[in-house]
Parts: C-alpha cells; sequence; structure tokens
C-alpha cells in the first residue's frame, strides 16, 4: 500500500488505539479513527456504536477510499470474567464484530486487515525454551482467547480467495502509558507502597511495549509482499515477574516492594482463595516467538522496556 495511503482503525479511542492513531498520523498517514461513541480526544473521529450491529452501508461509507484496517475494537479480558454471559459478549464484540468487519474490507475491496488478536488464543503457559509459535494448535482457556481465535477464524473465512490480505497479530501483555489489568494492578500496588510476595517466582513472559506495538503495526502495513498469516509480536527480551516489578518500581522512583515467599506457599494461598488461574498467570511462563513478523517485515524492537515505563511513569498523575 502507499506511504500515505488511508488507514481506518477502530478502537481508536483506546489504550492501543491512540498510540496507533499517533503513530500512523506521524508517519504521513492519513487516518480514519473509529470509535464506540464520540467522547472527544481523537481528532476526527466517526462513531460507529457497537461494530457488532454496524450496517454494511455503514461500513461501506466508512471504508470508502481506504487501503487497509486496522482492527483494534475488542472486549477486553477481565479475571475471573466466565459464564454463558461472558461467553456471549466476548463472541458478540470479538467474533462478530470482526467478522462483520472483514466482509465489508472484503466487499470494498481493501488490500490489508490487521486484526489485534492475543496470546490467549494459544493458551496461558509456555514450558522451559518453548514459546509459542504462530503454527502451534490453539489451545485457548477461557471465554476471552476463545472469542480472539473465533474471531482469527472469521477474518481467514471472509479473505480466503479475495484481495485483502488477513494479518493476524497476537500480543502478548501490552505495556505502556495507559495500560490497564495487570500492569495497572503493578502500578497502583507499587505506588500504594505495597509488599509484593513474588521476589522467589523464577519465571519468563513475553511482553509488549506500546511503542513497539504501534510500529509493528506500521510495518504490517508497509511491508511488500503483504505478511498475511499469523504471527506474534513482542519485544525482544522477556521478564521475570520479579524483574517486571523492579523495573516498574525504578520508572516510578519507589522502593522495590519485594517479599521472597516460597512458591509452593504462594501457590497452596492461592488455591485455598479459589484464585489459582490468577497465581498462574503471575507465576508461570508465557513466552512467544516473533521471529516470523520480524521475517515478513523486517520489524524489530526499537524501544526497551525501561524507555516504555518511563513513558508510563511520566504519564501517572503528580
Amino acid at each position: 500500500m502507499s506511504a500515505t495511503g488511508l488507514v481506518v482503525v477502530t478502537g481508536a479511542a483506546g489504550f492501543v488505539g491512540r498510540a496507533v492513531v499517533d503513530r500512523l498520523r506521524a508517519a504521513g498517514r492519513e487516518v480514519r479513527p473509529i470509535v464506540r461513541e464520540d467522547r472527544g480526544g481523537v481528532e476526527g473521529a466517526i462513531a460507529l456504536g457497537p461494530l457488532e450491529q454496524a450496517s454494511p452501508e455503514a461500513l461501506a461509507r466508512v471504508f470508502d477510499g481506504a487501503e487497509a484496517v486496522v482492527h483494534l475494537a475488542a472486549r477486553a479480558h477481565v479475571l475471573g470474567d466466565r459464564g454463558p454471559g461472558a461467553e456471549a459478549a466476548y463472541r458478540a464484540a470479538n467474533v462478530d464484530a470482526t467478522a462483520r468487519l472483514a466482509l465489508a474490507a472484503v466487499a470494498s475491496k481493501l488490500p490489508r486487515f490487521v486484526l489485534a488478536s492475543s496470546v490467549k488464543v494459544n493458551g496461558e503457559a509456555t514450558l522451559p525454551g518453548r514459546p509459542f509459535r504462530p503454527d502451534d494448535p490453539p489451545a485457548p482457556a477461557d471465554a476471552y482467547g476463545r472469542s480472539k481465535r473465533d474471531a482469527e477464524v472469521a477474518l481467514a473465512d471472509a479473505c480466503r480467495g479475495s484481495s485483502t490480505a488477513a494479518i493476524v497479530l497476537r500480543l502478548p501483555l501490552v505495556i505502556g502509558p495507559g495500560a490497564r489489568g495487570n500492569v495497572a494492578r503493578l502500578v497502583d500496588a507499587i505506588e500504594a507502597g505495597r509488599t509484593l510476595p513474588v521476589g522467589a517466582i523464577d519465571n519468563r513472559r513475553s511482553v509488549l511495549g506500546l511503542a513497539n506495538l504501534a510500529d509493528a503495526i506500521v510495518a504490517a502495513l508497509d511491508a511488500l509482499p503483504a505478511p498475511a498469516g499469523v504471527h506474534f509480536v513482542a519485544d525482544a527480551d522477556a521478564v521475570s515477574t520479579p524483574a517486571l516489578v523492579r523495573a516498574i518500581a525504578g520508572a516510578l522512583g519507589r522502593p522495590v516492594p519485594l517479599a521472597f515467599v516460597p512458591v509452593a506457599l504462594l501457590k497452596l494461598g492461592a488455591r485455598l482463595a479459589g484464585r489459582g488461574a490468577e497465581f498462574g498467570r503471575l507465576a508461570g511462563s508465557l513466552e512467544v516467538d516473533a521471529s516470523s513478523f520480524t521475517a515478513a517485515t523486517g520489524w524489530k524492537p526499537g524501544h526497551t522496556l525501561g524507555e516504555e515505563l518511563d513513558r508510563l511513569a511520566r504519564s501517572r498523575p503528580s
């Protein structure tokens, strides 16, 4: 696609979406940001409401003149969100919306469709020295992971035999200003001075800085030929949970709040409290192999974790 071609970005008001819109505009691209409802703060935003309810006519207008769509809008993972209601909500926001968007993109003959997916399509843990790779069989363990897997399938089905290249980026934990979920919980705990009993954990978890993610999306749009298929994207080095806590504390200028509690004792306590799954995500390893994306696009992470955490720290209220 051309270096200045119009790119439609869904989820443009979100944590990742804002960074991607800014990065694309900085690269000289015209961007058409799509939001659920316009609350201000995103220049030129178009409010479409829930994408799973958007009409083909509305989507055709959005895609008019565009060369690509970057689909970031999704129902984010919420720890402990389970049951039939959660399954249906994830399916509507993540699967049905992607399918509807993909069919409209194909009808409009967009050359590229970039979907932000998740490592959770593959599962919750990896063995030492065996990171997840794109050709590993999917093994999602919860409603969110299943919805992201099914969104990938819906995109592939819609684009099969068409001129639209389906590019799927499976992402690990994304770190940067405005991050929510586990990153926000760690930051809040450190700022509150709480001691975290994770010093004895010895694991490896892939992460992805927000700036590196934005650069990766530009690479997915620029690469020739289009890097169709499934790829992981991650920073160069995986980190342990204690190392991440130390790095966040250092960026915030706070003492390192680590206590060294035996992992077996932590595991038992988590199980008794009904938080075994949460403990697994905290203590287990989860690594990905991003080499296929580098080979297809030439992308390499250009920002360190320390730089990303410094940006996060500067964004915090003083």
